[in-house]
């Protein structure tokens, strides 16, 4: 999810452009540190995304391949699962993309400019809101084991989902509005960014990065109070292994989605607060400020990646359809026989089964 206002071209890359249109006359001296960013970004930022791409798409694609092949018997965790690793792939659609643009300029065109800003928006937005929903799925089945599972039927959390993509899809089509290619001043390439309707695209930039913030903070919130809950309810429990393992689990989900995109929402705040007039930066704190950012935003789009093995793979049982499913495609010697089961906490009861968490 970023949660700022994402297109194939950064937020922070928007920024430096307003920052200087505003105040050219008095910050030119920054044109050395500038170009001093442009190479920081063209050198490290495909190399960070290249590998992103790698490991996304192999994850991704593993894991809608193994829960596809019983897409008719799947639990309620997994069907969010489905759907978050779709809304990943939506993100790492788009990153050839962006790689491509930040080592030669943008080459591909109008359409593809805005399909490629609405998906990143579209996986940023949704992406959050699902993994909120994971959080307060597990919530209900095993804080309220009972009263919840009349409204956890697979109908009813497939309808949930397709209300959220839906919701996020409406909410990232402005991009599509505001996204054009350009040719920039004293430059041979073009770039894709917000250029259409000057102002409005300005403000349209400032208001979606509050949406992301908003959509951050109270995506975290949600997964704060309900894994807490969790947490205190499993040691309660009398299975201690399982007990352990469950506590495990949900404190890495949480902490590693802090990791992940709790460094660019902070230095996107930063950056709003300084759109909106809030604070003011010196020069120097402005640079820092953007490649610190480029390099948050890189973090924040590799839990696309790290999505995979957080929900999916810990999970005994699916490491071992996973196993057979590369042994049919002729990747792996055959394997015979399940793995070994282990306790692990499944769609509301804690028993030694080879389901996933």
């Amino acid at each position: 999810m970023n949660l700022s206002g994402t297109t194939t071209e950064t937020t922070m890359d928007y920024y430096d452009n307003t920052y200087d249109y505003n105040k050219s006359d008095t910050f030119e001296p920054c044109d050395d540190e500038n170009m001093d960013l442009e190479n920081f970004s063209s050198v490290l930022k495909p190399i960070l995304h290249s590998i992103i791409f790698l490991l996304g798409l192999l994850g991704n694609s593993l894991m809608v391949a193994v829960l596809l092949r019983r897409r008719r018997r799947l639990r309620i965790t997994e069907i969010y699962l489905l759907h978050l690793a779709l809304a990943d792939l939506t993100l790492i659609f788009t990153l050839p993309f962006e790689v491509a643009s930040s080592v030669a300029g943008w080459v591909f065109g109008d359409f593809l400019c805005m399909l490629t800003g609405v998906l990143t928006n579209l996986n940023l937005l949704c992406g959050s809101f699902l993994l909120a929903s994971i959080g307060f799925d597990r919530y209900l089945a095993i804080v309220h084991a009972v009263p919840s599972m009349r409204n956890r039927r697979p109908r009813v959390v497939n309808l949930m989902c397709v209300s959220l993509w839906v919701l996020c899809f409406l909410l990232s089509l402005p991009n599509a509005v505001f996204l054009s290619v350009k040719n920039l001043l004293n430059e041979s390439s073009y770039d894709c960014y917000y250029h259409r309707f000057e102002i409005h695209s300005h403000n349209w930039v400032v208001a979606n990065r509050i949406l992301h913030h908003v959509c951050f903070f109270f995506s975290l919130g949600v997964m704060c109070y309900c894994y807490t809950t969790l947490v205190i309810t499993l040691f309660h429990s009398q299975k201690s292994h399982a007990k352990r393992s469950a506590i495990r689990l949900a404190l890495l989900v949480t902490l590693v989605f802090c990791f992940c995109w709790l460094p660019h929402n902070v230095t996107s705040l930063m950056q709003t607060l300084e759109e909106l007039q809030v604070v003011e930066y010196e020069c120097g704190s402005v640079v820092l400020l953007n490649k610190v950012s480029q390099v948050a935003y890189s973090l924040g789009i590799s839990h696309c990646c790290l999505n995979p093995f957080l929900y999916a793979f810990v999970g005994v049982q699916f490491r071992n359809e996973l196993l057979h499913l590369l042994c049919r495609l002729g990747c792996l010697p055959l394997v015979r026989g399940p793995l070994p089961t282990r306790y692990s906490v499944s769609d509301g009861t804690i028993t030694n089964s080879t389901n996933v968490y």
